[in-house]
């Protein structure tokens, strides 16, 4: 390809509405354009990318037996209403009715549009196991859609579906593709990591994340560094000591503490620890009221709440219902008495004694409370995000945090939608069972994203050899000098030939203009050709990611080069 005949519009200054780098990047370098909020179009040097990523997920998913169908995005509504997801996913799905008045949504997920393409298909344990999976495109109508494709309203997804006739099929179905993940992932060129997850709205009882490790990423992750334990902070279990205390505790008494609202003030007025505080927080958990309990000194994890709870909709109550309940303002809240329907209280207050908490009126709270003694728990959980001072869950040793963005996703479903959706087979005894799924999930257009955000300068973007949108550039120095410009010409046939993905900077441009340009694009390899070097005999060369310059000898360039290449692709963990 030549770079006079490519559309390329770079910026030279970053967007105003770019919040992280690879936003600004990405609009700067031409790869992608805003149609609406969340919503982009891909230009050439953006879809080369995207169809790269998606060549390496083609030929692993494939290598592990799956098959590639193509599903539907507009989605009838019938099938939601099966697995009663049409009422509990909320405002991400975009409903509409067509012209007859029915009601279909854009898919931001295909579990029942594969569910049921399946349960009309299979009938017999001899079909089985089967592994579907499609590259398509995807629409959640995020409330907040921000950083460009880190978080669109549509994006490009890789979603996979396994279907199993008995548990320990499905699992060797969820270790392939774990395994097809992991080498996705490395093939792709990006330092990743696999941790313990929570199911979310695919539901299932267990899943991993895939997290890119970026100090930009949304998502916190918690690491061993004693073992192999990981896990995101939505998921990552508190260890709580088994030992019971045997402190003593005073009957509670009430005190008062004016215009003291937070567990820091009020630990600060009553002269105790935080960690002695109960702070009471009032849930709105689907139709009921709940009381979540944690120390004053823990954050409370809302994800692990939701599933203790078994609820689809989880919210903090509004003033006035605290108000209604508590019978006093914001602020004041605590267990002893609370009239509300279910009381949770945190592992972390298993065995604490000697506590403060809110008194159910203004201004003043209650001390020497035990939490056994004096209120009405109807749970002990863990619901608290793990921080520093806990250990590993799995071996006790120390943790430590990381941030990462989510680019895959895998999760073990069971029968949760066969069964809902009537997904049956004949077994070998002619008996009818319910299929056992799986469901594998890869961010495609995300991945972009996520490899800037691990990959970049203050020069532009740094892409991988195997995903860069070209893996080599040829900057012509000067294409007024014939034995320059047929020398570089020679140079890009000859690549070609060879296979390499190569792009000639043919423009009649500055030289420091097309050196900002190859930065700003990430392209891994540059070649450099220019009257001097060819004075000489030799050919420049560039490696993007350690920004080192090579000189290679014009008689035997092309062998020369190729011996480079291999050992850039090395540098990356990648072979060619």
């Amino acid at each position: 390809m030549r770079f006079s005949r490519y559309y390329v519009p770079t910026l030279k200054e970053d967007p105003a509405e770019a919040e992280v780098i690879s936003h600004k990047l990405l609009l700067r370098g031409g790869f992608i354009r805003k149609l609406t909020s969340g919503i982009y179009s891909f230009l050439p040097m953006g879809l080369k990318v995207l169809n790269k990523i998606e060549d390496i997920i083609r030929e692993e998913m494939n290598r592990a037996g799956a098959i590639e169908v193509l599903l539907p995005l507009v989605q009838p509504a019938e099938l939601w209403k099966e697995t009663g997801r049409w009422e509990r996913y909320g405002k991400e799905l975009l409903r509409f009715k067509d012209r007859h008045n029915r009601d279909f949504c854009l898919g931001p997920t295909h579990e029942e549009v594969i569910t049921d393409l399946v349960r009309h298909e299979i009938r017999s344990y001899r079909q089985l196991p089967l592994n579907l999976y499609q590259i398509h495109t995807k629409f959640r109508d995020e409330i907040r859609p921000r950083f460009g494709l880190m978080r669109a309203r549509e994006f490009v997804m890789k979603d996979g579906y396994s279907f199993d006739k008995d548990e320990e099929g499905a699992r060797k179905s969820y270790e392939s593709m774990f395994e097809a993940y992991n080498r996705i992932f490395k093939r792709i060129g990006l330092v990743f990591r696999a941790v313990e997850a929570d199911t979310g709205q695919i539901g299932g009882s267990f899943s991993h994340e895939f997290m890119v490790l970026a100090e930009t990423g949304e998502d916190t992750v918690v690491a061993c560094r004693k073992c192999d334990y990981a896990a995101n902070i939505e998921k990552a279990e508190v260890k709580v000591e088994d030992k019971k205390t045997n402190q003593s505790c005073p009957m509670y008494e009430i005190v008062e503490t004016p215009n003291v609202h937070t567990a820091e003030d009020v630990a600060k007025f009553l002269n105790v620890p935080k960690s002695k505080i109960v702070k009471t927080l009032i849930y709105k958990a689907d139709d009921s009221f709940v009381a979540a309990l944690i120390p004053g000194d823990r954050e409370l994890n809302e994800t692990k709440l939701s599933n203790v709870l078994g609820v689809g909709e989880l919210s903090l109550a509004s003033y006035e219902d605290v108000e209604r309940i508590t019978g006093c303002k914001v602020g004041f809240a605590g267990p002893v008495g609370l009239n509300v329907d279910r009381i949770i209280a945190d592992n972390t207050l298993l065995n604490s004694t000697d506590l403060v908490t809110g008194a159910n009126k203004e201004d003043h709270h209650l001390i020497h409370v035990d939490l056994r003694r004096d209120a009405k728990i109807d749970m002990y959980a863990d619901i608290v995000n793990i921080d520093e001072r806990d250990l590993c869950p799995k071996c006790g040793g120390e943790i430590r945090f990381f941030k990462g963005i989510e680019v895959g996703h895998i999760f073990m479903l069971g029968t949760k939608y066969s069964k809902a959706m009537k997904a049956t087979f004949l077994d070998e005894n002619g008996k009818e069972k319910e299929m056992i799924m799986g469901c594998y999930g890869i961010g495609v257009s995300r991945i972009i994203a996520a490899a800037i955000e691990q990959n970049h300068d203050e020069d532009g973007m740094i892409f991988p050899p195997s995903i860069a949108p070209f893996e080599v550039v040829i900057i012509v120095l000067n294409i007024n000098d014939q034995k320059v410009f047929d020398t570089a010409e020679t140079i890009y046939e000859d690549l070609k030939m060879r296979g390499v993905d190569v792009i000639l900077d043919d423009r009649d441009e500055r030289a420091g203009f097309k050196f900002k340009d190859a930065d700003l694009l990430g392209f891994p390899m540059q070649i450099i050709v220019g009257q001097k070097g060819l004075q000489k005999g030799v050919v420049e060369v560039k490696n993007r990611k350690t920004k080192e310059k090579k000189e290679l000898s014009l008689d035997n360039f092309i062998e020369e080069f190729m011996a480079w290449r291999k050992d850039v692709w090395q540098m990356w963990g990648l072979d060619i």
